[in-house]
């Protein structure tokens, strides 16, 4: 029975955590997916988001890679290349916001996050521009990167 207490107050601190996101269904289902978030604080819950946004990032770096290697266009392939580097850059840039994050460092942790997410936006331009159309799937994955870059900044602003 107490167990299941302490299940619950970690479910209502995730609910709380990512209630402020514009898609907090996104932001809950990214949490609940990692086992840390059983014992995971207001800190735990916001590096575990920066982690999920990470790893769409290598999803979307794999993807843009795939990508330039099945196009002849040379225009697109390029642009794609570029992408694939960028999204690696976000990765990076995402690996140190959480770092920043644990030294409580929050307004640093937030420009990172913000940074990785700029590198998504300029990719999703720059194929755009060229009146490319991405699959559905990296779509969604892009989609799903934006959604959680903005909940793990509104959950860190809550730190300043």
């Amino acid at each position: 029975m107490g167990h299941r207490n302490f299940v619950f107050a970690d479910d209502t601190l995730i609910k709380t955590q990512c209630h402020n996101a514009e898609v907090p269904e996104a932001c809950i289902q990214c949490v609940k997916s990692d086992p840390r978030s059983q014992s995971a604080d207001k800190v735990g819950i916001a590096a575990i988001v920066i982690t999920c946004i990470s790893n769409k990032a290598v999803t979307l770096e794999s993807n843009m890679t795939i990508l330039a290697s099945s196009v002849h266009d040379k225009d697109l392939k390029l642009v794609l290349q570029d992408c694939q580097k960028e999204l690696s850059d976000a990765k990076t840039n995402l690996t140190t916001a959480i770092d920043r994050l644990k030294n409580k460092d929050y307004d640093q942790t937030n420009y990172l996050v913000n940074l990785a997410l700029q590198k998504e936006f300029d990719c999703k331009k720059n194929v755009g521009d060229l009146q490319y159309t991405l699959p559905t799937t990296v779509l969604n994955d892009m989609t799903l990167y934006e959604e959680l870059s903005e909940a793990a900044m509104r959950i860190i602003d809550r730190f300043l």
